[in-house]
């Protein structure tokens, strides 16, 4: 068989069929009486050998070690052409994201695309201080596709550049919601504390919606960051978690705060007294807890409040009597 019938038959070009030649991968059988090259059936079975090895990715010489050395062992090789294949992968993935970025900012010309190209490349720096320009800029100047932002927002771990992320998000508009939400269900946790903080940072109905959503996350950071931006804003779904906060001395200080907030309200005000006396009937005498319960109380107004301070100033507790004593004594001056 000539090499134009090979060629035709195993849709390997003539031309490549020599330089397989060359490199020693696919010899000729012999050659006829005019000195064209004869191909045998094995030499057509093992061209189609070498494509189909091509097709997974191995380098020609490669090819020729599979095929012509007996020790030849092909899982190392297998796992490095996976390696690679992802490797390649993950490189692809990420320019068709950056690709999908600059798009989205709808550039107007070239000027544009670079810009974008720029802020992106500093959102991903080593250098905080890079970062930080990169989203204070994306706050003021450069429209940044707010994917890139959350992406940034989650994964930051500097606390100057995590808090500019935040504002530059929320400055963003309110497209970066659902993204945050979703962040809320991340498997990692330094992922769900920064999204609820970055949650906490936009305004509106729908962050407090979502914030709500939170108060039940499995994760108690979560739940108490929702808590605390929550009774800033008035919502007295956040009580439970507030007091929580009190009882386990996390953040304590800031959740007593949020509680008197939500306290300016009278009909809030009897629900906190009695959230707070019900914990203090609950925690053993001597208790660190039953202490800031009790200052926690003293700054919740309205009759209930004064009342479960004037039963406190005779406890069994000489911290919490004394404590309430002194508040009373505020109250009554």
């Amino acid at each position: 068989m000539l090499i134009g019938d090979v060629a035709r038959r195993s849709g390997v070009s003539a031309r490549m069929l020599r330089y397989y030649e060359s490199l020693g991968l696919v010899r000729p059988t012999g050659r006829s009486g005019s000195g064209y090259r004869e191909y045998a059936d094995e030499d057509i079975r093992r061209v189609f050998h070498i494509e189909c090895l091509r097709s997974l990715g191995l380098s020609l010489r490669d090819v020729g070690r599979a095929l012509d050395d007996p020790g030849f062992a092909p899982g190392e090789l297998v796992d490095d052409l996976v390696r690679r294949t992802r490797e390649r992968i993950a490189a692809e993935t990420e320019l068709l994201t950056r690709l999908r970025r600059i798009g989205a900012s709808e550039p107007a010309g070239w000027e544009d695309v670079l810009q974008v190209v720029v802020l992106l490349r500093a959102l991903g720096s080593k250098s905080p201080a890079a970062r930080q320009r990169a989203a204070l800029s994306a706050a003021e100047d450069v429209p940044v596709p707010v994917d890139a932002l959350v992406e940034a927002v989650l994964s930051e771990s500097d606390p100057s550049v995590a808090g500019a992320l935040r504002w530059a998000l929320a400055q963003s508009g309110p497209d970066g919601l659902a993204l945050l939400a979703e962040g809320l269900g991340s498997p990692e946790a330094p992922v769900r504390k920064r999204a609820v903080r970055s949650l906490a940072e936009f305004p509106g109905d729908e962050a407090t919606a979502l914030l709500r959503e939170a108060l039940t996350s499995p994760d108690v950071v979560v739940r108490r960051y929702a808590a605390l931006e929550l009774g800033a804003r008035g919502v007295t779904d956040a009580v439970p978690t507030l007091v929580d906060m009190i009882v386990a001395g996390a953040n304590d200080a800031d959740a007593a705060d949020a509680l008197s907030t939500l306290a300016s309200d009278p009909a809030s005000a009897d629900r906190i007294a009695h959230a707070l006396v019900e914990r203090l009937d609950r925690n053993a005498s001597g208790s660190p807890a039953r202490g800031r319960l009790t200052q926690a109380l003293a700054d919740i107004p309205g009759d209930r409040a004064s009342a479960a301070l004037a039963g406190l100033s005779h406890d069994e507790d000489p911290a919490v009597a004394l404590t309430a004593t002194y508040v009373l004594g505020l109250r009554d001056a």
